[in-house]
């Protein structure tokens, strides 16, 4: 089985492939290329007015890399909402890892002192791939994605990636474009020295996000 390290996984991630599992208990790990790449432009992020609404209400305090390995085991884990994922014990130690290096960074809603929702993904130079989100309260991994586009807008980023898109993400203004003109768009974002902002990003009113699925297309097996 090929063994792989944060190192390996930054690498693939620069040259457009990202690891999934075919579920939770699948040691097995596959590259993935997909022929239509999911991205939320930034500049055309569009919020729905309820999420709006409550990103600015103070409902949730939203929070930035203070609990980065609990929103992984969040989304990791099974419920009655969500039968099957792809991240499996190697992927969390791996983002783990990958977070400890100051390459994977969490947005995390917290309502009256527990996690009840948020995201995490991985930052390289402007590029910011979003890998999975949970919700345990309305609209809490909908306004942590708020909050992320507008950390990124103000670190510099120029790519947000949502890796496919879902009738869901839609409504965020996620859009699909070609493997190559993504592999484009990936190489512009990598030329710029952007930050993951984490001073307070706060939801602010014209922004639109994304997800992740579970659609796999083009793909190579890692082990």
């Amino acid at each position: 089985m090929l063994h792989l390290t944060p190192e390996i996984v930054l690498r693939a991630y620069g040259r457009g492939l990202f690891p999934m599992a075919e579920g939770r208990h699948d040691r097995r790990l596959y590259w993935v290329d997909p022929e239509s790449r999911g991205i939320i432009p930034l500049d055309r992020f569009h919020v729905p007015r309820r999420v709006a609404r409550r990103a600015r209400s103070g409902y949730f305090e939203v929070r930035a890399d203070t609990a980065c390995a609990a929103v992984i085991d969040a989304c990791a884990t099974i419920t009655r909402w969500r039968s099957e994922t792809w991240i499996n014990d190697e992927i969390i130690a791996l983002y783990r890892a990958l977070h400890e290096a100051g390459y994977v960074h969490s947005v995390e809603c917290w309502r009256d002192g527990a996690l009840v929702g948020g995201l995490y993904g991985v930052a390289l130079k402007g590029a910011f791939f979003g890998e999975s989100m949970f919700s345990r309260l309305p609209d809490a991994s909908k306004v942590a994605l708020v909050d992320l586009v507008e950390r990124l807008r103000r670190g510099g980023f120029r790519l947000l990636d949502t890796q496919f898109v879902t009738p869901h993400l839609k409504t965020f203004g996620a859009i699909e474009v070609p493997r190559e003109r993504y592999h484009a768009l990936l190489r512009e974002a990598l030329e710029v020295d952007a930050r993951f902002y984490s001073g307070g990003g706060g939801g602010s009113g014209d922004l639109e996000m994304p997800g992740s699925s579970a659609t796999r297309q083009s793909r190579t097996q890692m082990s």
